[in-house]
């Protein structure tokens, strides 16, 4: 009788690499986001909307489209550090990955799709149908000083994440939803985002069809490029 091979069980790492692979492809490519905040009491919603390069996990340009008082503002994640160019401004400042960009949403959660280049994950819980991973920062200059993912086990999608303060404490919580089809595999197409004091207090970035691009050279991801961007 043919034995029938064991398959080894997958470590935290491997299983985070797969997640990341889902929440966004590590090739490059350009997205067009767009992003809404709702808050309590607020007749009218705050939004948004971005053209975001990315070049493997490391570089990342977003340029500001709407608001129009916002349009020309640009952000790049590169060469070790995150910037930001404004109009008025001649040089671009330099700006870390917890600042605020609208609502709960933050210079991170748009410009750094890294959780394995960024954090330490540890496998706390299996259940039947997901995993459950403890992400501990590996450095002070990341988003979150860590975050708790659920992983679906059969397709490795996340499903939802509560990330955290240095400190510990509980920032927001975010669910991965709205698969579909991008860049010829599923993605979410958006993130919700809620705020885990306030309630009501909503933030979603939305993804348009993922672009696969070839022509996204390295001299796009640097300081001196972006004072040259048109719009």
């Amino acid at each position: 009788m043919l034995a029938i091979p064991v398959q080894a069980a997958l470590t935290a790492d491997q299983i985070l690499e797969k997640a990341d692979e889902v929440r966004f492809p590590s090739g490059s490519a350009s997205v067009r986001t767009v992003v809404v905040s709702k808050k309590p009491g607020r007749s009218t919603d705050e939004s948004a909307e971005y053209d975001v390069w990315v070049k493997g996990r490391d570089r990342t340009l977003i340029r500001v489209l709407s608001p129009a008082s916002d349009r020309g503002t640009a952000i790049l994640m590169a060469e070790g550090g995150l910037w930001i160019f404004l109009k008025n401004v001649s040089k671009p400042l330099r700006v870390s990955l917890q600042q605020r960009l609208i609502g709960e949403v933050s210079n991170g959660d748009l410009a750094r799709t890294n959780f394995v280049g960024d954090y330490t994950p540890v496998i706390i819980e299996k259940q039947p149908a997901f995993y459950v991973l403890s992400l501990k920062a590996k450095r002070d200059d990341v988003t979150y000083g860590s975050i708790k993912l659920w992983v679906q086990r059969t397709t490795f999608k996340p499903l939802k994440a509560a990330f955290y303060a240095v400190s510990g404490r509980i920032l927001k919580v975010g669910s991965y939803e709205g698969y579909k089809m991008m860049h010829g595999h599923e993605h979410p197409s958006r993130i919700v985002f809620t705020d885990a004091v306030t309630k009501g207090k909503v933030s979603t970035i939305t993804y348009d069809d993922i672009t696969p691009r070839t022509d996204l050279a390295d001299k796009y991801f640097t300081k001196d490029y972006l004072k040259k961007l048109k719009y």
